[in-house]
């Protein structure tokens, strides 16, 4: 197991990967922007086309909530949520050279699982003493459905 990026592995921090592996833990991918190109020109006005890396985050629990949201453009949509551990998601943003969880999915594109790319809604941590152990994100419908 990984232990976060601040510091060892604390106990919820344990809890929350043994849980989540019992509990049938597999792998999504963060859908990210990829870093600019330096020196650059079409990057620089604009003309090249977006390039995207996804970012392993495992173990995770991917459940169906079991109402469904939606408006009257789209009723019936359906809305996920992820539970995620701390650890994979501190090593993910490390990965990255980011130094905080809210950076992390402030600039994701979505995740995506099982080849379905799903957008982030809202992200809530569980903290035991002021320390993240277990991430939970809403998400729904296909990007594409709400940019």
């Amino acid at each position: 197991m990984t232990a976060p990026a601040n510091g060892p592995m604390t106990g919820p921090i344990l809890v929350a990967e043994t849980l989540l592996r019992g509990f049938g833990g597999k792998t999504v991918l963060l859908h990210m922007p990829a870093p600019a190109v330096p020196n650059d020109e079409g990057e620089q006005l604009g003309l090249a086309t977006p390039q995207f890396q996804d970012v392993p985050l495992y173990p995770v629990v991917f459940r169906r909530l079991r109402a469904k949201t939606g408006t009257a453009n789209t009723p019936n949509e359906a809305a996920y949520e992820l539970l995620g551990s701390a650890s994979a998601v501190a090593s993910a943003a490390g990965s990255l050279g980011l130094e905080a969880a809210d950076v992390l999915f402030a600039q994701a594109a979505g995740v995506v699982v099982d080849d379905m790319l799903l957008g982030i809604t809202w992200v809530t941590a569980a903290e035991a003493r002021g320390t993240p152990y277990l991430y939970r994100l809403g998400l729904r419908g296909a990007v594409k459905d709400f940019i």
